[in-house]
């Protein structure tokens, strides 16, 4: 397991001498426990879920940037279908937050009438142009599916046997229903599965990325708030 670098060093040392895995655990952890009743931000930035929020985090201290010192709060919903409590509890009626967001392509009428409901567009129906414009971007497939193609096959591929995981991700390439399916459709399956390897995995692949080539949703959704 890698070291955390310099973007990630305050959070390691919180965690009192403890291992890096440890470390990234207890943080898991804390995130999975977390209230979001608590949140009360200038700006909030909406995910699917806990992998998410840790690339966009993971992603802004890259670019120097401190979200809390900001006033931004990147919040999981636990699934797109959440979204309208969500609305509700940050939107207008609520802290009046400014808004933004990611979700995921199959998720994308989910995401649309909610926001039409909440106020957003409601005279016509919202085109994912409108939606861009409020902040909410779409990911295709998702999250991880953005990244694999940002960073290409064989560098995740090179990731995985820097982790000690590259047998295990070959044992699923020989598994009767991925025999045959394309690199990235395995190692998308392969990222997903676990609820600690995607999490785990969100932050070792935007570590990896070159800022210059970073997938257009999660470029977009920080360059809005």
């Amino acid at each position: 397991m890698t070291q955390p670098d310099s973007a990630h060093a305050e959070r390691w040392s919180r965690c009192g001498g403890s291992s890096w895995p440890e470390c990234e655990n207890r943080d898991v952890d804390r995130l999975r426990g977390s209230d979001v009743g608590v949140v009360d931000a200038p700006a909030v930035v909406l995910v699917e879920g806990i992998s998410d929020r840790i690339a966009v985090e993971t992603l802004a201290a890259r670019l120097g940037r401190n979200l809390e010192g900001e006033g931004i709060s990147v919040v999981p919903m636990g699934g797109a279908h959440a979204i309208g409590r969500f609305l509700t509890r940050f939107g207008a009626e609520g802290l009046n937050a400014r808004l933004a967001g990611l979700y995921d392509v199959g998720e994308e009428r989910v995401v649309r009438r909610s926001l039409q409901r909440a106020g957003f567009g409601s005279d016509s129906q919202l085109t994912r142009v409108d939606m861009e414009r409020l902040g909410f971007y779409v990911c295709v497939v998702d999250l991880e599916d953005e990244l694999i193609r940002a960073l290409g096959a064989a560098s995740i591929q090179a990731l995985l046997d820097s982790q000690g995981d590259l047998d295990s991700f070959r044992t699923l390439q020989k598994e009767p229903a991925w025999r045959g399916q394309t690199v990235e459709a395995q190692l998308r399956r392969f990222m997903g599965s676990g609820g600690r390897r995607k999490i785990r995995y969100a932050r070792l692949l935007v570590d990896a990325l070159d800022l210059t080539d970073v997938p257009r949703p999660l470029h977009r959704v920080l360059a809005h708030v």
